[in-house]
């Protein structure tokens, strides 16, 4: 009996024992857990008990243009906060607020007498004056913080390039926003030491961290050039009445977005905030992020792809008879009485779709989808902005030589206007394609290269930039060329679609060009027109004198000088529009070809119905005239 209780007891005492190391292990683990693990975080929670911050916005980094110009900076600002408890004299610091600010004395005594809120930001980018009427009326439980307001020294200059920022200093649209952690930089706060109430401790602690301001940021944008496009795409807007009227002007040998903008469009120093609508469509950067049909603008990768192919020489002629059936399927030529038989440079000049037709089914799909693969087209081309689309390109697997034919005049396909802008601009230029870039640097450090691939030989950048000289000095495009300067371009007129269906009288009208300087192509520009409503469309009309706008004023800007050689028809005298309403179309043409003008065909009649520009009407040799027939 008595060895029974011994060992009873002896397993109670271990028992305990046991229980007690597992206790103290498990205190000893909770200990670790709260001093070594996780005590910095209690440390802080403990001081944000004793603490009460104020945030110390901080200073965005500025833009700049290519030139130095400051297009965005910051101005220091402050934010007004309300302690409810730390407020003394609740009605008299409601009034004095209201009346500072501006704001509305009911409003103001609401957030003073709350009991549930323990601080309030009572008005944000408060300027210095008031910040300072605020100071000298010693205000119990009222606090500034620093904040910054964005400023915009040109205005509307660039502004959908820029984008927009919000009142906490967050972008929201354009560069603002695809460069907001670069811009932005990292908010400070000041801390004070305060009691459970929240009202500062007589002679407390306070404990200040600086905000470091954000990095700048240099760009290839020219704020002269931009505001020649902006200036240009406004009055063309107006005088075309259309939807939108957008350009971009590309520099070829360094890929640089040097100018962006679609018309209409606002100053960033009055932005529309009452108007939703008008604030976001018209801070859209439309050449970036929309898809249109390029027309026969895209006859020039059609030719390019041919030519480095080898599948086509300038010796090549061509005939039109107005249409091409293909795989029992008619496809006409804008000028639906045909071309008749012409050279490669002709077919270029007249922009003969049968030309383009031929090319594209000599390359065939495999080779012709090679080329459009390597040239980028269908791809994002990689532009340091949010929001650009790939484009759209029928699946190679689906694509039949009916639709082959079309894509090589530049139907059933869409681009993005900065991804074909750039592959073009590798097209004429050396034959390298870029990623087209906005900004050029950051803080002073340049970015890296922005080189992609080699795309076409230099020959045959060489002999393509020829062509399209052609087409300004002898065909479609007449009415870009500037004389004293080498142009060379391509038109372009698409038809808009609706539901899948063509959208009656609804047209792309767009130009895409470029200006070279001692025989160098140096600058691209793409404007495009959508939906003009005057009643002319054609994109030799509408679009191709407003880039001739252009780069008689970038040459203007830049001082490029001035060479008697490329004349472009420019110098010519001017001549009367013949009659030819009620003409028959061939004997219209023999009238205007005699009296040395271009001639374009809208209709499928016999006879001319009426012309643009109207009989009598004093034109330039040369220049394009539309027969309604």
């Amino acid at each position: 009996m008595r060895l029974y209780t011994i060992t009873s007891e002896k397993r109670r005492l271990t028992a305990f024992f046991a229980l007690a190391m597992a206790i103290v292990v498990v205190l000893s683990g909770r200990l670790i857990w709260l001093q070594i693990l996780t005590g910095q975080a209690l440390k802080v929670r403990a001081a944000e008990q004793w603490y009460r911050d104020l945030p110390l916005m901080a200073e965005r980094g500025a833009i700049y243009d290519a030139n130095g110009l400051v297009l965005a900076s910051s101005s220091l600002t402050y934010s007004v906060y309300l302690r409810p408890v730390a407020v003394k004299d609740k009605e008299g610091t409601a009034r004095i607020l209201a009346e500072i600010l501006g704001m509305s004395y009911e409003r103001i005594l609401s957030k003073v007498n709350s009991r549930t809120v323990s601080e309030w930001l009572i008005k944000m980018q408060v300027d210095k004056d008031t910040a300072m009427r605020l100071v000298a009326a010693h205000l119990d439980g009222v606090y500034l913080s620093q904040t910054y307001q964005r400023a915009y020294p040109v205005g509307a200059v660039g502004a959908q390039v820029l984008g927009i920022v919000s009142v906490d200093n967050h972008g929201q649209e354009g560069l603002e926003a695809y460069y907001d952690e670069t811009l932005r930089g990292i908010d400070g706060r000041i801390a004070t030491q305060s009691d459970l109430r929240g009202i500062k401790v007589e002679d407390g602690l306070e404990y200040y961290v600086p905000a470091v301001a954000g990095q700048s940021l240099q760009l290839n944008l020219d704020a002269g050039i931009q505001n020649i496009v902006q200036n240009v795409i406004a009055r063309a807007h107006t005088e075309h009445q259309a939807k939108t009227v957008a350009a971009l002007v590309y520099d070829i040998a360094t890929g640089g977005v040097v100018a962006s903008a679609s018309a209409p469009y606002y100053d960033l120093n009055e932005q529309p905030r009452d108007d939703v609508t008008a604030l976001l469509t018209q801070i859209k950067n439309s050449p970036i992020i929309n898809v249109l049909e390029p027309g026969s603008t895209f006859k020039i990768v059609t030719l390019a792809a041919a030519l480095e192919a080898g599948v086509v020489s300038l010796d090549d002629t061509f005939t039109c008879t107005g249409s091409r059936t293909i795989a029992g399927e008619r496809i006409k030529c804008w000028k639906t009485k045909g071309h008749g038989t012409q050279t490669l440079a002709e077919g270029v000049n007249n922009s003969c779709n049968c030309v383009f037709m031929d090319l594209a089914l000599r390359l065939g799909v495999e080779r012709y989808y090679s080329y459009l693969e390597k040239f980028g087209i269908g791809q994002k081309s990689g532009v340091d902005f949010y929001g650009e689309p790939s484009g759209l390109l029928l699946s190679k697997e689906r694509v039949r030589d009916v639709d082959l034919a079309r894509i090589g005049f530049g139907q059933a396909i869409a681009v993005s206007p900065i991804q074909f802008i750039a592959t073009v601009s590798a097209l004429v230029g050396d034959g390298i394609l870029r990623t087209p870039r906005f900004v050029n640097s950051v803080n002073g450090t340049a970015l890296a290269t922005n080189e992609r691939r080699r795309i076409v030989s230099a020959e045959t950048s060489a002999t393509l930039s020829q062509l399209l000289y052609g087409v300004v000095s002898q065909g479609s495009g007449k009415k870009a060329a500037v004389a004293g300067y080498q142009i060379g371009g391509k038109t372009g007129t698409a038809q808009k679609y609706a539901d899948g269906h063509i959208a009656a009288g609804k047209y792309v009208s767009s130009f895409l060009g470029y200006l070279s300087v001692g025989g160098v192509p140096r600058y691209a520009c793409y404007l495009y027109v959508d939906e003009p409503s005057t009643g002319v469309y054609y994109g030799s009309l509408v679009a191709a004198p407003y880039v001739g706008e252009i780069f008689r004023e970038i040459a203007a800007y830049k001082k490029f000088p001035f060479d008697m050689q490329y004349e472009n028809g420019t110098g010519n005298p001017l001549v009367a529009v013949p009659d030819v309403v009620g003409m028959s179309i061939a004997d219209a043409e023999t009238v205007l070809g005699k009296a040395g003008l271009f001639v374009e065909i809208d209709g499928e009649g016999e006879n001319v119905t009426g012309s643009f520009p109207i009989k009598e009407t004093m034109v330039k040799r040369g220049e394009p005239v539309v027969l309604f027939t």
